[in-house]
Parts: structure tokens; C-alpha cells; sequence
């Protein structure tokens, strides 16, 4: 079949041609990092994000994960109480030296307490104890986590234990918890907005949360911080800003200045140099194919959806857009048929394709119809479909 490349109209031009890799390199102190425009899933910046990586108190976030479970079904409330083991008295108070919601063993602790003191205080006594009263014990639990992350595709992380604590099985991914943390985001808004409150008061003690981007005047509403000797300093964060929200992983700095500084600069930086567009609002014609043997002599190409994408701001008048199809194309077209593909290029950027289907239907010319134009293209010399 011939293939037609046919520049997109001015108008459509004008809207914004878009690209989902950035137009530019930029450094960070990180050992791993990412950060992607969630709207668009379009990746800013990425850094070893797929490779293994001691996720600290990060992989707390699928701890959080599995009690929103429970609590969304139905099986467990937020009024409920669970009981303060030794064992987890012991793995995760004060005298572990981690960080503790300083319960008291015996105790009888509501599990929207317990919520709070995992998500503000990143307590390692809370997860324990959420663990042993969802699971039995903390290795069970975390046998659950394994088999839950696999389905929500987590193809890179294993669990060992509800803490993030230190192990060499122990590990996730910075591709992973930015999945992670979108599934938070999207199936427990009622349990997310927890990630922004800024401190937490238990047994008369007032902890605050870590999360250093919340305390700055960026939109900042989530999500968990992690230390540890062997991982470094990590952030797992989400910020919103005119409409965008951001994810972003960091994970192996120095210090939690470094910390705080590097997740401030990447987080400005991705919402100061990207912008997102909508290139096509779904239906509206952004072209129109020749058609063969039909009804109609044109048939118009559309988005079924609206197609928002996400770009350097500065990249917008080096893009080009086409429509690509068969000319003609042969009738009988059946409306929301995938007849051409919006191929967009530019520099320093990898090609885009996204699907354009028929506007309309367009129906076969009748038998006689059909005679009388094979003999008009006999004469006259019109284009036929022809094998590519």
C-alpha cells in the first residue's frame, strides 16, 4: 500500500508538538533517580531507576499498601485495635535505634494510629505490629507483599520484612515505587491525603514528618523518606502545580541536607522546564484521507481520546507532526477503524506514533458504483490501492 505522509494543519501545529523524553540532560548527586509527569506518564529524568536498590524506609509505602487493602474491603476499620507484641516492642522501638512510634508492648493500639505512625513517624514498632496482626508474623506478611507487588507490576522488588530495614534480599527499584506510590495515589484517596500531614502526636510525643518537601511552598503532598547506612538518604515525593503533578524517586545521597536540597532542585526543575498540552482534543479532525471504491470521497482522521502529552517547554518549534496512512484507502471504513498513525519527530528526541481512526463510516460504493468508477479510473488514470 503507498504511504502517506501528510503535515498536520497549521492550527493543529500551533497547539504544541510534544516529545516523552526530555530534550536535555541534567545531573543529579542521586545514585538513583526518576521523576515522571504522572498525567502522562512521560519520564523527565532517569537514572539507574531500574536497577535494585536498598529501598530503607521507602518500601514502607507497600506496607501502607496492604493495610489500605483491608481497610477499603471492608475486613478491618480504622477503629480496630491491634495488640503490641514483645517482638515487635523490641524490633522496632526506641531501643533499636530506627524510627519508633514509641509503643508500649500490651498495648492496644487503634489501627488508624498505627496508619499515622507508619506514614508520619515511620515507625518501625507500627509496621511490625501491622504486620503480625494482618499476617501472623513479619516473614508471612511480607510473603503477601511479594505476591501483591508482582500483581500490581512490580517486576523488580522482594520483600523481606514490613520495615525496609537492611537485608540483601531486600530491594525495589526507583521504577517501583514510583508505580507504587501512583497506585496509592489513584485507588486510596481517602487514605493519601495522610502523606501530607506534617506531624503526628502518640504517647505524648509529637514526631513530625520527614518528608523536607512538604515544608516548602511547592505543592508538595506526599509521599515517605528512608534512611539507612547502607541505602543513604531517599525520598519518595509527589508535588502539584497548575493542574501537574510530579513523582519523584531519589535515593543514595550523603545527608539529609543533600536530601532535602537535591529533591527540591529536581522537583522545580521538572516543573519549570516541561510543560504539558493537550495536542488533540478526541474527534476533532486533524486531517482527511482519500478513500477507495466509497460513498464519500474523504474520510476524517481523529484521537479517539484526547492526547495530552508532555514536553521541554522550549521544544516546540523544532517538532514536526505528520498523519500517516494508505492513500486511498478502501471502503467499506467502519467509524473508530485505526486507518493512519500521528507520527511526531524532532531533535533529541525519539519518534512518537499514536493511533488516528476514522471519524466517520463510509460505505462501499454499490455493485454499479463500483463499475461505473473502475471504468471513470480506467480513463482518467485514478489511483488505486496498490501493495506497499
Amino acid at each position: 500500500m503507498i504511504a502517506l505522509a501528510r503535515h498536520l494543519t497549521p492550527f493543529v501545529l500551533a497547539a504544541g508538538l510534544l516529545t516523552a523524553m526530555p530534550a536535555q540532560a541534567f545531573e543529579t548527586k542521586a545514585r538513583h533517580a526518576l521523576v515522571i509527569d504522572l498525567d502522562t506518564d512521560t519520564v523527565l529524568l532517569d537514572k539507574d531507576a531500574d536497577v535494585p536498590m536498598p529501598p530503607s524506609s521507602m518500601s514502607k509505602l507497600m506496607t501502607a499498601y496492604m493495610l489500605f487493602e483491608r481497610l477499603k474491603s471492608g475486613s478491618l476499620s480504622l477503629d480496630d485495635t491491634f495488640s503490641v507484641s514483645e517482638n515487635a516492642w523490641r524490633k522496632g522501638g526506641a531501643a533499636s535505634g530506627g524510627s519508633t512510634m514509641f509503643l508500649n508492648p500490651g498495648a492496644q493500639v487503634k489501627v488508624h494510629d498505627l496508619m499515622r505512625g507508619i506514614i508520619i513517624q515511620s515507625g518501625n514498632d507500627a509496621c511490625v505490629v501491622v504486620a503480625e496482626n494482618l499476617a501472623g508474623d513479619e516473614a508471612t506478611f511480607a510473603a503477601a507483599m511479594n505476591r501483591r507487588a508482582k500483581e500490581l507490576g512490580l517486576t523488580n522488588s522482594h520483600f523481606v520484612n514490613a520495615t525496609g530495614l537492611p537485608d540483601p534480599e531486600h530491594y525495589m527499584t526507583a521504577h517501583d515505587l514510583v508505580l507504587l506510590a501512583e497506585h496509592i495515589i489513584r485507588d486510596f484517596p481517602e487514605f493519601y491525603e495522610i502523606y501530607g500531614e506534617t506531624k503526628f502526636t502518640y504517647n505524648g510525643i509529637v514526631q513530625h514528618n520527614r518528608n523536607p518537601l512538604l515544608y516548602m511552598n511547592m505543592g508538595a503532598d506526599g509521599l515517605k523518606t528512608g534512611h539507612t547506612n547502607i541505602a543513604g538518604f531517599g525520598l519518595t515525593a509527589s508535588a502539584v502545580q497548575d493542574g501537574r503533578r510530579l513523582l519523584m524517586v531519589i535515593n543514595g545521597l550523603q545527608s539529609n541536607k543533600e536530601r532535602s536540597e537535591e529533591a527540591e532542585r529536581l522537583m522545580s526543575w521538572g516543573f519549570r522546564n516541561f510543560e504539558t498540552v493537550t495536542l488533540l482534543k478526541a474527534g476533532q479532525p486533524i486531517s482527511d484521507a482519500d478513500v477507495w471504491m466509497g460513498e464519500e470521497e474523504t474520510v476524517p482522521l481523529v484521537s479517539v481520546n484526547d492526547l495530552k502529552i508532555t514536553l521541554p517547554r522550549a521544544a516546540r518549534r523544532d517538532m514536526v507532526a505528520k498523519a500517516v496512512f494508505e492513500t486511498p484507502i478502501p471502503a467499506p471504513i467502519q467509524a473508530g477503524d485505526r486507518i493512519a498513525t500521528l507520527v511526531l519527530t524532532g531533535p533529541d528526541m525519539a519518534k512518537l506514533e499514536y493511533p488516528l481512526v476514522a471519524g466517520r463510516a463510509v460505505e462501499q460504493l454499490s455493485f454499479f458504483g463500483r463499475i461505473l468508477a473502475s471504468a471513470r479510473n480506467a480513463v482518467f488514470g485514478t489511483a488505486q490501492p496498490a501493495a506497499h
